[in-house]
């Protein structure tokens, strides 16, 4: 497999020995992570104002995202059926250098998102001589929605679910009687923040990937109808990952749009498959 992709590469880049490969692949992988870099260092040196107003955001009483669910919620006529009431928790640390340490962890996972159009684009550029003209039709807007999709996915997972998930987390009593309180800590609330932006910003990839595999004839959207009610069991396996809390409408705020990417995604593969099938008709014609 490896001796198929080199050769394929070599096609259109000529003769390349393996690890002149190797040489390529390894500075496509410096140039990313020297954007990634470049980008955590930017948020590290304005860290404070990051945490505030950004990290902080959906423990923070004065999120957008409460006061517009709350609106919609009136609006839908389910009073305040969405309503949150806002978390107002204050985190913890119990090492000296946890803090210090926790700003790096926000700087690399900010580096790493905002980079993602780049570091994808650093890939394609790797892969792309591989690719034979007939898998190349159709890739043009290719980096431009991977990463609408990435950051919708995100913005989904820190504007929605974030509210929802640390809403219910911070409330949630074990103790009828209230003995216990939750005092999160600052690394606790970072890996459950990452867990939810990165986990939709990937789960959304599911069109693109869809759309890629029906180009390259993996799968067909008659594979993905007959597929869908396990479809429907993964979808909710990946819906209860993503969610650190086990509450039901936090995991169907998380289904139901991966349920909706999938469908688009059976739509995208029939269009694809129907092209394809035209052009392979046209060609034995």
């Amino acid at each position: 497999m490896t001796e198929g992709f080199i050769g394929r590469r070599n096609q259109g880049k000529g003769e390349m020995a393996f690890v002149d490969h190797l040489e390529e692949l390894r500075w496509h992988i410096v140039r990313s992570l020297i954007a990634v870099l470049f980008f955590a260092a930017l948020i590290f040196i304005k860290i404070q104002w990051v945490f505030d107003n950004i990290i902080s955001g959906p423990i923070n009483p004065d999120f957008i995202s409460y006061r517009v669910i709350c609106n919609l919620s009136h609006k839908l006529g389910l009073g305040d059926g969405l309503c949150l009431a806002p978390v107002n928790v204050k985190m913890q640390t119990t090492t000296f250098g946890g803090q210090f340490f926790s700003s790096f962890s926000i700087a690399f996972v900010g580096g790493l998102i905002i980079a993602f159009p780049y570091i994808f684009w650093e890939f394609w550029r790797f892969v792309k001589p591989a690719l034979k003209p007939r898998e190349l039709k159709g890739t043009r807007f290719v980096i431009f929605w991977i990463s609408f999709f990435f950051f919708f996915g995100a913005a989904f997972g820190y504007f929605v679910l974030g509210p929802f998930t640390f809403n219910f987390l911070a409330t949630f009593q074990v103790s009828a009687l209230n003995t216990v309180q939750t005092q999160p800590t600052i690394n606790d609330y970072i890996d459950n923040l990452t867990n939810l932006i990165l986990g939709c910003g990937i789960a959304y990839e599911l069109p693109v990937l869809t759309y890629a595999l029906t180009k390259v004839g993996i799968i067909t959207p008659h594979f993905l109808r007959r597929s869908r009610k396990y479809a429907l069991v993964v979808l909710l396996v990946i819906a209860a990952i993503i969610t650190p809390s086990p509450d039901w409408y936090s995991q169907t705020i998380v289904f139901l749009p991966l349920f909706g990417l999938y469908e688009l995604g059976v739509y995208l593969s029939a269009r694809v498959y129907k092209r394809e099938k035209q052009k392979e008709a046209e060609e034995w014609s």
